[in-house]
């Protein structure tokens, strides 16, 4: 049975803070979108206009009663608050409200809790969960020991409420040796994979910008891809070729979004080394939307805290096949978003459908002149039949079309990339 939840979102005028009600609107029907990924049924929204937030509840006195009487009325398990709340706040607020209260990290971490597949996605999301918790285990009480289901207690959350404070640092220890393990892993594997040097290129966006979607067109990976937020958190990486028969490793990433909890960012760095490392952003804007131009900055400010503001981008303007008109639009939406953000890289822009395929070779084309150079040439070798590394280096990176065995030697015919021809160089034939 779904959730019923009820939205409150908080807009500050004065005292210092400035707000736009386009935009508290804006964040709270993302929020909205947020809670029904995460399973709620959304039955009431709330916008309240402070000049400053209350240290006790956040919301003034009159909004708290206004909000828990519609959680008697509505029968409402469950009230999101669009701004983070101190531990304090949050009792409060559970004390007034007879429910479960919970802010906009504790429903992100939960969609993630949700979302993570492999080993290291999950030992980051229990991370992030866990240093959030920490400093809510004071006061909680009786509450710490419930294993109820819903929003903000699935994940590790459901073992960790139990236990104390050193028991949870010793856990963030432990996980924080086995990411630091996958870093070491993934370094290793990066070192094998510039032996043989190959662009790099990461799909990056904001979330359910139509990536998951874009990749698989790509690359036929099969990837998850659905119309929710967050939908894909592992990054999945697999070769494309391009045009010019170059061989390239593409990457998809978790999708970014507003107000990203920074527990989350400090997480994924192990993840988003894939990012950093890439040659070329490929960067997925859902051109449908209009929020188009904030959510692109939004990504590009992420990109920058992580360390890859500087590399270079291409921008995709994805889902054209929802655009009327299309040709004018996506030229202004294009030159508003190079301009907002004329911090960042130069980058070229490409209209595309990745459901349809519509401007998709225009995209590979894009790529194969934005990569480095690394190009495709017809050569022939002679390799020892017993050098297993090389025949696998000579299939796995170029296209064989002739071989045969003589003196326990194989003779092959292949067009290869120019790294892989400098790297088997000793078995080039003239």
């Amino acid at each position: 049975m779904r959730e019923r939840a009820i939205l409150v979102g908080l807009e500050l005028t004065g005292g210092g803070y400035r707000g736009r009600s386009s935009e508290a609107e804006e964040l709270l029907e993302e929020l909205a979108s947020l809670a029904e990924s995460a399973g709620a049924e959304v039955i009431h929204q709330t916008l309240q206009t402070r000049a400053a937030p209350e240290a006790a509840t956040l919301i003034g006195s009159g909004k708290v009663e206004e909000i828990a009487g519609l959680v008697q009325a509505g029968g409402a398990d469950v009230v999101i608050f669009d701004r983070d709340l101190s531990p304090t706040q949050q009792r409060n607020l559970e004390r007034a409200f007879g429910c479960k209260v919970i802010d906009r990290t504790q429903l992100i971490l939960d969609i993630f809790a949700t979302r993570a597949r492999t080993r290291e996605g999950q030992l980051q999301v229990e991370l992030a969960q866990l240093n959030y918790l920490l400093p809510r285990l004071a006061g909680r009480g009786k509450e710490m020991s419930r294993l109820g289901g819903g929003i903000g207690t699935r994940g590790p959350g459901e073992t960790q409420l139990e236990t104390d404070r050193r028991r949870i640092y010793r856990r963030i220890r432990k996980i924080r040796e086995e990411l630091e393990s996958v870093r070491l892993h993934r370094s290793v594997q990066r070192r094998q994979r510039q032996s043989v040097p190959l662009a790099t290129a990461a799909l990056v966006g904001y979330t359910n910008a139509g990536k998951s979607t874009l990749f698989n067109r790509l690359t036929g990976a099969g990837v998850l891809a659905d119309d929710r937020l967050f939908a894909t958190l592992d990054p999945t990486i697999r070769q494309l070729v391009l045009p010019s028969r170059r061989r390239v490793l593409l990457s998809d990433t978790v999708g970014f979004i507003r107000k990203l909890p920074p527990t989350l960012v400090e997480a994924f760095r192990a993840t988003l080394e894939e990012v950093t490392e890439a040659s070329l952003l490929v960067h997925v804007v859902d051109a449908s939307s209009p929020l188009a131009p904030r959510q692109a900055v939004e990504v590009r400010r992420v990109l920058a805290d992580i360390g890859a503001g500087r590399t270079p981008q291409l921008l995709v303007l994805n889902k054209t096949d929802r655009i009327f008109g299309e040709a004018a639009a996506l030229n202004t939406l294009a030159q508003r978003i190079a301009g907002e953000s004329a911090s960042g890289p130069t980058s070229r822009w490409v209209a595309i459908s990745a459901l349809t395929g519509e401007g998709v070779d225009r995209l590979l084309e894009a790529i194969d002149e934005m990569l480095p150079l690394d190009p495709v040439s017809a050569a022939r070798f002679r390799i020892p039949a017993t050098d297993g590394a090389a025949l696998h280096v000579l299939h796995e990176f170029g296209r064989v079309s002739a071989m045969r065995y003589c003196d326990g030697c194989c003779e092959a015919e292949a067009e290869v990339p120019e790294s892989v021809k400098r790297r088997l160089a000793a078995y080039l034939l003239e």
